[in-house]
């Protein structure tokens, strides 16, 4: 009887790594959803730790046909959820595209419109003269100072 027991517990052990797997995916699409980028990427971290053990655990447990059952209706939901989680990376990673590519264009205007700098040494500043020349003076019509 101990043995049924044992193999009862199992299935039910990892039906419950699968139900913490959904919470977890469920959590990071929340997140996704929200723009919270910086803690969807610390929850990943825990979510690939989640799966690595689930893998393990699954390796070594068989399941009956209801436990079978309720890991492919828990397996679904996971990867809707990873699916809808996804999408949103994918818009933010075309966002980000867009911004950097704006970013690169203004960076090259700025680097072809902007006031060129002098060398470093030739700072000093170019004085008007205190009078006009002659020979300006007389096409411009005005007399030296």
């Amino acid at each position: 009887m101990s043995s049924r027991r044992d193999t009862q517990d199992a299935q039910d052990a990892l039906l419950k790594a699968y139900a913490a797997l959904l919470a977890s995916v469920k959590h990071m699409h929340e997140l996704a959803h929200q723009e919270q980028w910086a803690e969807l990427i610390e929850q990943r971290t825990h979510y690939v730790l989640l799966v690595d053990e689930l893998q393990q655990l699954d390796a070594s447990i068989t399941l009956d046909s209801i436990h079978s059952q309720q890991k492919a209706d828990l397996l679904e939901s996971i990867l809707e959820h990873d699916v809808q989680m996804r999408q949103l990376l994918v818009e933010r990673r075309d966002e980000l595209g867009k911004l950097i590519g704006v970013s690169q264009r203004q960076r090259s205007l700025h680097r072809a419109y902007a006031p060129q700098q002098a060398p470093v040494g030739h700072s000093e500043a170019v004085e008007a003269p205190e009078e006009i020349p002659a020979h300006l003076d007389k096409l411009s019509g005005k007399r030296s100072l």
